[in-house]
């Protein structure tokens, strides 16, 4: 019999919610490419799984204080996360993001250009066929990793590939609500269609996890977080 996976109690949920509404009150400031990124993504369709407002900040702040010049990102969506590392660069940076799908490409460039972002490149087509024609004579100070969960593993080792040394490589959603941690969590099927109880997704973070204990040429940790979407995390990870 499949395992009861234990929900978090809606008023914890409201917990979060409240947390990282009164942090951002005092944190955050309006900034309308943004708004209208989150606006014009709802309005064509595309899901609401971009990072949260807190989470984008905490991105750029990563861009500022590495003084990146050049950034990878992998799941563009509607570049909501795209925006806030661009905002982070210097004018002769650069930010190259991969997305699968032309018709969430078409969005992000339509929301980049509407918060005046010039110095990002959107790239269509599968990430994996993407990474493998990106060269490494110019590597990447940061790579952030958005995209399907079931080739993390692989996306992490292009990332290796192509950042600096001690360049720095984040992944999301690898908490994924405490499932990857329970093992008896396993492959079933997924009528809910619920992202985090996605089994191929929460394997491939498992994955990725056991690969980085055994990897010797880069360091990283887990940073959990709990806003009004749930209990999730990012990997930061540093190439030594």
């Amino acid at each position: 019999m499949a395992p009861t996976i234990v929900e978090i109690p809606q008023e914890i949920l409201e917990t979060f919610a409240r947390s990282e509404e009164y942090h951002n009150s005092f944190l955050l400031h309006p900034d309308g490419g943004l708004e209208h990124a989150l606006k014009h993504s709802a309005e064509n369709g595309l899901p609401d799984i971009a990072v949260s407002a807190s989470q984008g900040k905490f991105l750029k702040l990563v861009v500022l204080t590495m003084g990146a010049k050049r950034v990878l990102e992998m799941g563009t969506l509607g570049g909501y996360s795209t925006i806030h590392m661009a905002q982070g660069l210097p004018e002769d940076g650069e930010l190259i993001t991969l997305e699968i799908s032309e018709a969430h490409a078409k969005v992000a460039r339509e929301n980049l250009a509407k918060a005046g972002i010039r110095n990002a490149r959107v790239v269509v087509g599968d990430a994996n066929e993407s990474l493998r024609g990106l060269p490494t004579e110019e590597p990447f100070d940061l790579v952030f990793i958005d995209a399907d969960k079931q080739s993390y593993p692989n996306y992490f080792l292009e990332a290796k590939r192509l950042v600096r040394k001690h360049g720095v490589i984040i992944m999301d959603n690898v908490v994924r609500k405490g499932r990857v941690a329970d093992e008896s969590f396993a492959c079933r099927p997924n009528p809910s269609k619920d992202i985090y109880a996605d089994d191929s997704a929460v394997e491939g973070v498992r994955t990725l996890l056991r690969m980085l204990k055994e990897d010797k040429e880069v360091d990283a940790t887990t940073i959990a977080t709990a806003d009004k979407k749930g209990y999730d995390g990012f990997l930061y990870t540093i190439k030594l």
